[in-house]
C-alpha cells in the first residue's frame, strides 16, 4: 500500500477483528468474501461440525457497511450445494450488490476427493435463486 499499490483482501471472514482494523486504517481498497453455504450448512461445508457462523456473519455486516469496496461470493460444489442453500446464503448477504456464484473446478490438489462441478443448467438454476435476493448476483467461471 505504501509503494502505492491497491491492496485486496480475500477471505473466509472467521476474523472480523482484523478486516475491521484493515479497513479503519484504511489498507485495503478491495475484500473479496467467500460465503461458504447457507447457515446450517456451513459447517459441513468447511469440515468442522459445530462451526460457529458468528463472526462470519460479523464480518458480513460490516461490509454490508460499504466502508470499503467488496464482494461476496460462493464456490459452488455439486455435492455440498443446493438451490435452497444457495437462496439461504444469499439472504444472509441481502443488500449487497457484488454476488458471484462460481463453479468449481477440481485443481488435482484437493484435501478429499468426491468433489465435482454443477452442470450449467443447475448453475442457472442456483443463480435465478440467488437473485431472488440478490438481483444483481452473477455467474463467474463458466
Amino acid at each position: 500500500k505504501e509503494l502505492g499499490f491497491s491492496v485486496k483482501l480475500d477471505t473466509n471472514g472467521y476474523k472480523p477483528e482484523i478486516l475491521k482494523r484493515l479497513v479503519e486504517k484504511g489498507l485495503l481498497d478491495y475484500v473479496a468474501m467467500d460465503i461458504k453455504n447457507s447457515s446450517t450448512l456451513y459447517g459441513k461445508t468447511v469440515g468442522i461440525e459445530n462451526f460457529d457462523i458468528s463472526p462470519v456473519k460479523e464480518s458480513i455486516d460490516f461490509l454490508l457497511e460499504g466502508r470499503v469496496d467488496y464482494e461476496f461470493r460462493t464456490t459452488v460444489v455439486k455435492e455440498l450445494h443446493t438451490i435452497e442453500s444457495i437462496s439461504q446464503a444469499a439472504e444472509m448477504i441481502k443488500g449487497t450488490k457484488n454476488y458471484y456464484l462460481q463453479l468449481f473446478t477440481d485443481s488435482g490438489n484437493l484435501i478429499e476427493e468426491g468433489y465435482s462441478a454443477c452442470d450449467k443448467e443447475t448453475m442457472k438454476n442456483m443463480l435465478k435463486a440467488a437473485q431472488n435476493a440478490i438481483p444483481t448476483a452473477e455467474l463467474r467461471g463458466m
